[in-house]
């Protein structure tokens, strides 16, 4: 059993107690001249690798107290393409049952962190530890992690249920096990009745829960999903993430989402984790990843893109927080407060966006009232709702 609570010395002493304990049986085995005693030397040792890699791996969480070893771990993974870094020893705990949102703008490494949990893409160095099993070095059909790409993949010349049940096929379940495993994922995307109908007859959200329901139906250990819903309109979008929250929430399934939207990470994950640059900037619930921003980089990414340097530091709040009043700001008010003129107006539909001219900068901010050009207006931004960082 792995570490509960205990210290980084006292797995040293575990670590250091196998180890004298191994060599010793290593040397009697290593005694006998036979084919056996051999046999049982290689065999041994290939043991000894594992549990090494075990106790180092409880050396590393007891240092940070964790008080369990997570379901699918991602410790220190770093992936290169030539000379280009991609990712740069990514940490990432992920615990049975949990969504994991990776957020980020394109290029920032979501999906080739996906594409190395699933043996598509080559490590340079780190681990992959699913269940307690180290699968780094496994091919992809080994894994049990089952993507559902942006692009969807299915195939043309199926029909619906074949496309369900390819893998199930390819398993070489018995007929009758994959009949009603397609009914029964047919019945959980709400798509019973279509198990004859061509993929070209299926609209964009059936063709996204067709692939949903053919990732769920071999039962993989871990369902990852690359940029699922990007290919929907904004209504189909809506409907196609509640269901796929619903389903996640129904079956208990461990998933990883890659998106670029906030507020779809912030709807579906219990926990995101921000990238920039092949690096995790922060990894917290939605809630913590929203109001307390850990770096100037996440604040911008989750929409506090307004941004105030001083010598000490910077200063970051959402266009949504900042308050507009006629004439100069009250000295008095807590928070912030800025003397500014309207540059420009935009209509959003709820409200409208000003941008308004403070010294050498713009400041974005929203009100329900459009402020013509040039009015001088102050600006208020309450306390609460700054983000400072130290320069």
């Amino acid at each position: 059993m792995l570490l509960r609570g205990e210290s980084a010395a006292a797995a040293e002493h575990i670590d250091n107690h196998f180890l004298t304990c191994f060599i010793a049986h290593l040397i009697k085995l290593s005694q006998r001249r036979d084919k056996v005693g051999a046999y049982h030397v290689g065999a041994r040792l290939q043991f000894f690798y594992s549990a090494m890699n075990t106790c180092s791996l409880i050396k590393k969480r007891a240092g940070t107290q964790v008080e369990r070893m997570s379901y699918l771990q991602i410790s220190q993974l770093t992936l290169r393409y030539g000379d280009n870094t991609v990712l740069h020893g990514i940490d990432l705990p992920v615990d049975r049952g949990e969504m994991i949102a990776l957020l980020g703008p394109s290029g920032c490494g979501k999906t080739t962190l996906l594409n190395a949990l699933c043996g598509f893409a080559e490590v340079n160095s780190g681990d992959i530890l699913l269940g307690g099993r180290n699968i780094t070095a496994l091919p992809p059909e080994r894994r049990n992690i089952i993507m559902v790409f942006q692009s969807y993949a299915l195939w043309p010349h199926l029909t619906v249920a074949q496309n369900i049940g390819f893998g199930l096929t390819v398993r070489k379940l018995p007929k009758a096990d994959i009949q009603a495993r397609i009914q029964k994922m047919l019945a959980l995307v709400k798509l019973s009745g279509f198990e004859e109908r061509k993929i070209s007859a299926l609209s964009g959200g059936q063709r996204q829960r067709v692939a949903l329901a053919r990732a769920l139906a071999v039962e993989p250990d871990v369902l990852v999903l690359d940029e699922p819903l990007s290919n929907l309109d904004a209504r189909v979008r809506l409907s196609v993430r509640h269901e796929i929250k619903t389903l996640q929430q129904q079956l208990g399934f461990t998933s990883l989402i890659v998106t670029h939207d906030q507020e779809e990470a912030l709807v579906m994950a219990d926990r995101v984790a921000v990238l920039n640059q092949g690096r995790i900037e922060q990894t917290g619930t939605p809630q913590a990843i929203w109001q307390q921003p850990a770096t100037p980089f996440v604040a911008d990414f989750m929409g506090a893109t307004n941004r105030l340097q001083t010598q000490a530091e910077m200063v970051c709040f959402r266009s949504s927080d900042v308050t507009i009043s006629a004439g100069q700001a009250a000295a008095s008010c807590a928070g912030l407060t800025l003397d500014g003129v309207i540059e420009q107006s935009a209509f959003m539909g709820h409200q409208y966006r000003h941008s308004v001219r403070v010294s050498q900068q713009l400041i974005q901010a929203d009100s329900p009232q459009c402020w013509p050009v040039n009015a001088a207006v102050a600006l208020h931004v309450p306390a609460q709702a700054l983000h400072r960082f130290h320069s």
